[in-house]
């Protein structure tokens, strides 16, 4: 299935992948993102659009297309990438998008399963995790 692009103006243009990369190159510089990374997003970002059943994407949806794995990618060219696409106007708008990458990557609040550990490798002051039956609260 032949994908094209329609842009808010109305023009429509084929789908490159080529150009979904260069964006995303420019988000990605200085940073450690290699041209094997950028070419594996750009082929998940155009899996993404094919799998959506629709020839005709508008513009918009290649950039949320885009969002995601560049998440995943790299937080910095992420950031880039959405100030520009999101169309951020303050600092306001960083700092939200930044505390809910903050969010995201925060850990789910459960205890290790894993005992801590001394230097000598033993395990020491085992604590079950809190949904061990048996263990009561303090």
């Amino acid at each position: 299935m032949q994908l094209v692009i329609v842009k808010r103006s109305g023009v429509v243009e084929p789908f490159n992948r080529d150009k979904v990369v260069s964006g995303v190159r420019k988000a990605c510089k200085g940073r450690p993102v290699d041209e094997t990374q950028l070419a594996r997003l750009g082929q998940v970002v155009e899996d993404t659009l094919r799998a959506c059943g629709q020839s005709e994407i508008p513009a918009d949806e290649v950039g949320v297309a885009i969002l995601g794995p560049l998440r995943e990618l790299d937080q910095v060219a992420y950031l880039r990438f959405a100030s520009v696409y999101k169309q951020y106007h303050s600092l306001e708008d960083f700092e939200s998008e930044i505390a809910m990458l903050r969010i995201e990557s925060e850990p789910l609040g459960i205890e290790p399963l894993i005992p801590d550990r001394v230097a000598d490798n033993k395990v020491s002051n085992f604590t079950p995790h809190k949904l061990t039956p048996g263990r009561t609260e303090a």
